[in-house]
């Protein structure tokens, strides 16, 4: 019986999540997993050695290793035969600056309060108070304006009927950096990547306390959340729960 994997400590979501080769005429993707791009960034961009890198992520050096190789192949892919390249899923828990695992003064956290970055805005497919579980149908979402890790302003915003990819366009006309939803699909998340906004898909419940949630570092979330139900009803008005592998910063991982 295998072992469960284990859940890898990354600092913070990627900023970008998706690059696409000027002339591509296919339509091949490499998927790099998130915690694939934290070992990547840690060795060839902080110079970390593989043991420094395994203690930050909290994961044994064999396994750093391991996902080196697969990520520097994952992206020679990507550059020698032109193939877009979206940084997506794995199994990862983020940080958010509440561990002392010799990250020093490249903090992401650090440096994010230093530069004075405390403001965001949050956005939650929207319905009776819960997180809408559909995407790509919601007619509502609430926006959560942040300053310095709480919460300032919230308003409602009717989406005007727009669909999964469109709707990517309206969160960025909001100027929205954070998308908490349910179920989503694989377009609408490539639309999101397009436009560096950061998904926890999979959320149910109360849309106010799954903000408050992520706030704290304690958001219940599923970074494989995918959904194929575009063209009729969802039972229970759930869609995308399947919640395996690492459940956000909770820091539970399945197997």
């Amino acid at each position: 019986m295998a072992r469960p994997t284990r859940c890898r400590r990354v600092c913070a979501e990627p900023e970008c999540r998706g690059f696409t080769p000027q002339a591509a005429s296919g339509t091949d993707t490499v998927i790099l997993t998130v915690d694939e791009y934290e070992v990547l960034r840690l060795v060839d961009y902080e110079k970390r050695t593989h043991e420094q890198c395994a203690a930050q992520m909290e994961i044994s050096r064999t396994t750093v290793t391991e996902m080196y190789e697969s990520a520097r192949f994952k992206l020679s892919d990507s550059l020698v035969n032109g193939k877009s390249l979206i940084v997506a899923g794995g199994h990862y828990r983020v940080c958010q600056g509440d561990r002392e695992r010799g990250c020093g003064r490249s903090c992401h956290w650090t440096l994010r309060a230093k530069k004075g970055e405390t403001t965001m805005r949050i956005a939650v497919p929207y319905e009776d108070g819960q997180v809408f579980q559909h995407f790509g149908h919601t007619s509502q979402v609430k926006l959560y304006d942040i300053e310095d890790e709480r919460i300032s302003g919230e308003q409602i915003a009717d989406t005007g009927g727009r669909g999964h990819g469109a709707l990517a366009g309206f969160l960025g006309e909001q100027r929205v950096d954070v998308l908490i939803c349910g179920g989503i699909g694989g377009g609408a998340k490539n639309a999101l990547a397009q436009a560096s906004i950061r998904l926890y898909g999979g959320v149910t419940g109360s849309a106010d306390e799954a903000v408050k949630a992520f706030l704290a570092g304690r958001l219940d979330y599923n970074p494989d959340v995918h959904c194929d139900h575009h063209g009729h009803e969802h039972h229970g008005g759930h869609c995308g729960e399947d919640k395996q592998g690492c459940a956000g910063n909770g820091g539970k991982c399945g197997a």
